[in-house]
């Protein structure tokens, strides 16, 4: 159906396609580490077997006229090093660029060739081919399966590195077979909300409107993996991936590609090593503003000038910290028809209201999406002026318009939008949606949906973050959906949660993934969004949204505390108040961020990789180097066992020392869990109702 994920590994099962399996190195110069790969001719075969049919591969001949097409594929291979990575490509039918960077030293072997750097080497076997990475030690991290690793019942298990020729389209597609050791786990591959180690899943790297947070489809796939070996994968690919990690068979890392070649960086080291590596190919962001860390409040939606003001001056009069407004679907003329004017009716005099909010201490952020509604008055002119995305026919690809970022047209006329909007004091915008870029679309880069559709959050996001830069001066965009290098563009929410425990628990692995593949800033709707938060589960949720690394209220209605009543508003403040008084270890913590590419929040085994359990942890976090925290994700609990890593840890509240290890821990009147790291000197602030009134000279650091 329409936008539904592209799983290419279902191109690799069918008996009428064709399909290449790499058997030998050819020709291959050292001094450039480059060659061609032997690529062997096969089909799948039907096999009946005691009454059980499978689909083994055989060689075959070619049948294709005239006679001198090859009976095989040559595909040729290079290796780039650098002191940080090893970069490996396989392309078909072409010559790779030369090989750039330094060139490692090498030796030859009597099977191939071995090549040392600083921090690993990399090897390459002849016959039959073989890539293999080792660490600076010599210990095999990982390498690319071959048809002799199949197990003797199985010829097609793991899948070895291979092509497929699709019949119906004549277009080839990679398999990108890696081992899998004992007890490896795998981490990233974009903001999934799926079980934290990935070994034993299928992942669709596809970016989907996936409404919720419960499910395997992902509003932010990134195509980087992280092992517990001490490596990294980037995959350098913008069309869509399938990752079976040990899913079919427990002993292959198998990408399946709908690109028709190979092209992958390996990083070594640690977890901080890895990452800081890997954003120095895909790039880091700059610090956001101050107030961006302060709290934002948002509902689905406020509707008029009055709303908001109302809203505003309750924060005020309750005393509740916040630095952000951000009114949703409801400013235009129609709900959700975005043609980035405010509704003359319910909004009379925005630049008043936007004057009147900043003399308060509150920036505004509106909600607008890049797709156009056939009742939208823009749809006409975004199709005549050559603005959206169309098909081979010259129609519409889908129903809406949608803004062909490829375009450098297109982008101009939407910035100019936005520009608007800044004018008057807009601080912010919220780029929502993004994942449904048409797959049967054309263009203007030239390239169909299956190139671009994965690309589009990433322009979409470059897009929003350069005219608001170029507006106001602060780096700054409040988006839904990413991409490789969307890590520039800070900063991404978690979606669309439903509200329930299970999803708050969701949320936060979405989060800690996202986070592995360098992105360091992220937010979620505190107490889920789909409908109201019952209000226990939004106490639950409240202090876990202060501490991540932006903090935003938002959902059905109503999501302001004082509706909840007198004792939730105390609790409310409360958790605004720590996230306030916690600031000048946030800003701190987030310089560190931007210079390295580490996520504010992080799994236990980013801080302590040698530390076996920490691993194993996916419902807890740090906040930084120093803050450990444990949310509460059952209903009616004010304990929990929370695991603690290497060192001792300090309860944040009442002061109690623990050691490394499994403990039962209760809540303070704050229903969270949150330690120190022993030896840790936390800055703190006074609490203040906006980030505009902080007197930084009076910053006290407290030792734990």
């Amino acid at each position: 159906m329409l936008n539904h994920p592209v799983d290419c590994s279902e191109e690799f099962k069918s008996t009428e396609n064709i399909y290449f399996i790499a058997e030998n190195l050819l020709d291959f110069n050292p001094t450039t580490a480059s060659g061609q790969i032997r690529f062997v001719r096969h089909a799948r075969k039907v096999r009946l077997s005691f009454d059980d049919v499978t689909l083994p591969f055989e060689k075959s001949r070619s049948w294709v006229f005239p006679p001198e097409a090859s009976e095989d594929m040559l595909v040729y291979f290079g290796l780039e090093f650098s002191k940080e990575s090893v970069r490996m490509k396989l392309y078909p039918d072409e010559r790779p660029p030369a090989p750039s960077g330094e060139v490692w030293e090498y030796e030859q072997k009597d099977d191939g060739y071995i090549y040392r750097g600083e921090k690993m080497s990399a090897a390459v076997t002849l016959a039959p081919f073989r890539f293999t990475l080792r660490d600076g030690g010599g210990r095999v991290l990982v390498r690319t399966n071959n048809m002799a690793d199949a197990p003797c019942l199985h010829k097609d298990k793991p899948f070895p590195l291979a092509l497929v020729r699709n019949m119906k389209t004549w277009r080839c597609h990679f398999a990108l077979s890696l081992s899998l050791a004992a007890g490896e786990k795998i981490f990233g591959g974009g903001e999934s909300f799926t079980r934290l180690d990935k070994r034993g899943q299928k992942m669709i790297l596809y970016a989907k409107d996936p409404h919720g947070v419960e499910f395997g489809e992902m509003y932010k796939p990134i195509p980087f993996f992280m092992s517990s070996r001490g490596y990294g994968i980037q995959y350098r690919t913008d069309a869509p991936l399938t990752a079976d990690i040990g899913c079919e068979c427990n002993l292959g890392n198998v990408a399946y590609l709908y690109d028709d070649r190979a092209d992958v960086s390996f990083y070594v080291g640690t977890p901080k090593e890895i990452l800081r590596a890997y954003t120095d190919d895909v790039g880091r962001c700059e610090m956001p503003p101050l107030w961006s860390f302060g709290l934002w409040m948002s509902r689905v939606s406020y509707r008029s000038e009055r709303e908001v003001l109302e809203t505003a001056k309750k924060l005020r009069e309750n005393k509740i910290p916040c630095d952000v407004i951000n009114i949703d679907v409801g400013w235009f003329d129609k709900e959700w028809v975005c043609d980035w004017e405010f509704s003359k009716e319910r909004f009379p005099n925005p630049k008043g209201m936007i004057e009147s909010l900043r003399k308060m201490g509150f920036r505004v952020c509106l909600w607008q999406y890049p797709y156009l509604t056939p009742e939208n008055p823009l749809y006409d002119e975004a199709i005549a002026k050559g603005l959206a995305v169309m098909d081979g026919d010259g129609r519409t690809a889908v129903r809406d318009a949608v803004i062909d970022f490829s375009n450098p047209r297109a982008v101009e006329w939407y910035k100019n939008k936005l520009r608007a909007l800044f004018k008057i004091g807009v601080s912010a915008i919220k780029a929502d949606f993004g994942e449904a870029a048409p797959q049967n679309g054309i263009y203007a880069s030239g390239k169909s949906g299956y190139y671009e559709h994965n690309l589009y959050p990433y322009r979409y996001n470059k897009a929003v973050y350069e005219v608001t830069k170029e507006e106001t001066g602060d780096g700054i965009i409040w988006a839904r959906s990413a991409w490789s290098g969307s890590q520039r563009y800070p900063l991404h929410w978690g979606g669309d949660a439903d509200n329930t425990d299970n999803a708050m628990l969701a949320t936060l692995r979405g989060g800690l993934s996202f986070g592995l593949c360098g992105f360091s800033f992220w937010s979620h709707d505190i107490g889920g969004f789909v409908k109201q938060s019952p209000e226990e589960l939004y106490s639950r949720w409240l202090p876990f949204g202060m501490l991540t690394s932006h903090s935003r209220c938002h959902g059905e209605p109503p999501t302001e505390p004082w509706y909840y009543g007198t004792e939730f508003s105390k609790l409310f403040r409360s958790c605004a108040e720590l996230r306030y008084r916690l600031m000048p270890y946030i800003l701190e913590q987030a310089r560190e961020c931007c210079e390295n590419g580490f996520p504010m929040i992080r799994t236990l085994f980013f801080e302590f990789p040698e530390d076996v359990g920490a691993w194993l942890i996916e419902d807890e976090y740090l906040f930084g180097s120093d803050l450990l925290v444990a949310p509460i994700f059952e209903s009616g609990q004010n304990a929990r066992k929370v695991y603690l890593p290497h060192g001792e840890w300090v309860d944040y509240f009442s002061g109690e020392k623990y050691p490394q290890g499994w403990h039962r821990l209760y809540t303070s009147d704050i229903p969270i869990i949150l330690l120190v790291r022993a030896g840790a000197r936390i800055p703190h602030i006074e609490p203040v109702q906006s980030t505009d009134e902080i007197d930084w000279t009076k910053t006290e650091y407290d030792a734990y």
